[in-house]
């Protein structure tokens, strides 16, 4: 699987990570850099903290947001049963990829699709990934936009109004100007059924 860090010499502060672990342990969002774009971030198993992301972004919860874990070896926690195909979908991608998995468990019920799926990433980027390891639970990860405009490429194109709305704004890699794009987005169902959501 693809690993974005070696693109960042500046490693994070430990002091920043501990931050943010504890603005979402208490229910909080955080604005957060990820392997793609620079994402708003809570606690993808707390109902309350999601429900705050949707009011910043002005988005209608019928419209699902995707998930970060650490490693592979998480999303059978959260999905009832893993396709065999995303397996190697993992193991061979070279970019970020969001997989959409069908029959989604344990985690907050207004975070999911109509039918029940959630799109999880195994993020390769390095705070956002010593995040979800220390957090142990997935990270909800969204652009950091208000619903219907332009994603933020880097940081400095975040608005304010996203920026005041938030409890924590990480501070690793906001100098970091390399244009970023979403993921792909690949969906599974049983029997290993492909759909290309987003090439």
């Amino acid at each position: 699987m693809m690993d974005v860090t070696t693109k960042y010499a500046k490693t994070y502060d430990a002091e920043d990570l501990k931050k943010a672990l504890e603005t979402l342990q208490k229910g909080g969002v955080i604005l957060y850099p990820t392997d793609t774009v620079w994402g708003l971030g809570c606690d993808a198993t707390n109902e309350e903290a999601v429900k705050r992301i949707y009011e910043l972004k002005r988005r209608s919860d019928a419209k699902s947001m995707l998930v970060l874990v650490d490693s592979a070896n998480r999303i059978e926690s959260y999905v009832r049963e893993v396709p065999d195909m995303a397996w190697d979908l993992i193991e061979v991608t070279d970019k970020p990829l969001t997989i959409i998995y069908p029959e989604a468990k344990n985690l907050a019920k207004n975070l999911l699709a109509e039918d029940g799926s959630i799109g999880i990433r195994v993020s390769g980027e390095q705070f956002s990934k010593m995040l979800c390891a220390r957090f142990k639970r997935p990270i909800v990860s969204t652009s950091a936009n208000i619903s219907g405009e332009p994603n933020p490429a880097f940081y400095a194109e975040i608005s304010d109004e996203i920026k005041q709305s938030v409890d924590y704004i990480v501070q690793y890699r906001q100098d970091d100007r390399t244009p970023a794009k979403p993921s792909s987005i690949i969906k599974l169902d049983i029997g290993n059924v492909i759909k290309i959501i987003r090439p």
